[in-house]
């Protein structure tokens, strides 16, 4: 969007990406929860990444098509707010429904539909936050994003035990197995999902867009077939930091996964040394203290980086801050009680902090304004295809490599942001501004 934007402040900031504390507390309960519902359903840990498909290839396949549609689209109340709607009350019935699944294939199918959903709404609402904002306001307006990720995800991986501490038991189970307290914590994320994305897109509506790209977008009506000839001539167009910082892309996301994915394992293992279904369950209701904590520091972390980025640059900041995540993970293994399992939880939580907001930083800086959404797009397929690159390379490597022991996947997991660390060093990027 050319011109001059209005500056919104700290206070208009806070509310438009309020719609991020419903999203990713979203995202937060299938992190902190999908393993354990899979496990009381019957999945074996060697197939894990299987049933975490969903994610990546809902990523892959819908937000580059979305983010070039958002870019095209011309309605009454934006072309990026259709897609935030539409996104959050999908994913609301597929968060009200999971934990009631009677099945592991129905579980599954659900995950689907919620990160179809998630991602329905995630590119468009970063294009949002570039659009509507200038050059000077960007890294506070991402950094707020990622602050936001932070706190909704402290929220949800704690919902599991405030509940418990209010009363509820932390064993009372459905037919299945699945907490009681965990269908609460999913039925509170449906509400949060739908009602922030709707306070945001009406306290912070989309600015108008200037005449000329109104009529280029007359000119050239929005299709499915325009929006794929923009993702090529996109891709083909690449700027050249996006590209460069695609193999760091590669390994932090790859760590990611795996840390998801195993975590609750890897506490069963580390604090119980064994995976039984009594072991499993505290070891989620730690790993949501645990999460809640690490997720709070990154609330704290996003607004302690816009200095640091504004001040030192977004990669230097960037490569420290996953590299302290990276050695976390290597640690967090070796931590045999939950209190000393706090510790590596700082390095996690700063970690968390900046990937969730500095790399946009980065890109918002490098692409053109009027195709912020579909590089948006572009951008999560080097989330996503490290994770499809995980899903199919840990059922290989996991009995094998590390020994079906899901400690070992978390060391993994550190080595992954320790080379990102270094990749991002390796980056050419402009002075930022």
């Amino acid at each position: 969007m050319k011109g001059t934007r209005p500056r919104l402040g700290f206070p208009g900031i806070v509310q438009m990406n309020l719609g991020f504390l419903g999203l990713q507390f979203s995202f937060g309960l299938q992190q902190s929860n999908m393993a354990p519902i899979y496990t009381y359903l019957g999945a074996d840990a060697t197939i894990m990444p299987v049933l975490w498909l969903a994610g990546p290839m809902t990523g892959l396949l819908v937000q580059p098509l979305i983010g070039a549609l958002s870019d095209r689209t011309s309605t009454r109340i934006g072309r990026r707010t259709p897609y935030f709607l539409i996104g959050a009350v999908l994913c609301s019935l597929a968060l009200l429904a999971m934990p009631f699944s009677p099945a592991l294939w129905v579980a599954a199918s659900l995950l689907w539909v919620l990160d179809a959903a998630n991602n329905i709404t995630m590119e468009p609402y970063r294009a949002y936050v570039s659009d509507r904002l200038d050059t000077a306001e960007r890294p506070l307006g991402f950094l707020t994003q990622s602050a936001f990720t932070g706190l909704a995800q402290t929220l949800s991986y704690l919902a599991p035990s405030l509940f418990v501490w209010a009363g509820m038991s932390a064993d009372a189970v459905d037919a299945n197995g699945i907490p009681h307290v965990t269908r609460v914590a999913f039925i509170i994320g449906a509400v949060l999902s739908l009602s922030t994305i709707v306070w945001s897109v009406w306290r912070v509506p989309e600015l108008p867009l200037p005449a000329d790209e109104a009529a280029a977008m007359r000119a050239q009506p929005l299709s499915a077939g325009t929006a794929w000839r923009d993702f090529a001539d996109a891709v083909r167009e690449m700027p050249g930091p996006m590209r460069q910082f695609g193999v760091a892309m590669l390994f932090q996301w790859y760590g990611m996964f795996c840390y998801w994915q195993y975590v609750t394992l890897s506490l069963a293992r580390s604090l119980h040394g064994s995976d039984s279904a009594v072991a499993l369950r505290d070891a989620t209701l730690v790993n949501g203290r645990l999460g809640g904590f690490y997720n709070f520091l990154a609330f704290l972390a996003a607004f302690a980086l816009v200095p640091l980025i504004r001040r030192l640059g977004v990669k230097p900041v960037h490569a420290v801050s996953i590299a302290l995540g990276g050695v976390a993970m290597l640690a967090l293994p070796h931590m045999g009680n939950e209190a000393w399992s706090y510790l590596p939880m700082i390095g996690i939580g700063i970690a968390w902090a900046s990937l969730m907001g500095s790399p946009y930083v980065l890109l918002a800086n490098s692409i053109p304004a009027e195709r912020t959404g579909i590089y948006m797009g572009i951008f999560n397929m080097f989330i996503v295809v490290p994770m499809l690159i995980q899903t199919v390379t840990m059922p290989l490597l996991y009995g094998t490599v590390l020994g079906s022991d899901p400690r070992n996947v978390l060391s993994l997991a550190g080595l992954m942001l320790l080379l990102a660390a270094v990749a991002t060093l390796r980056v050419r990027t402009a002075p930022q501004p």
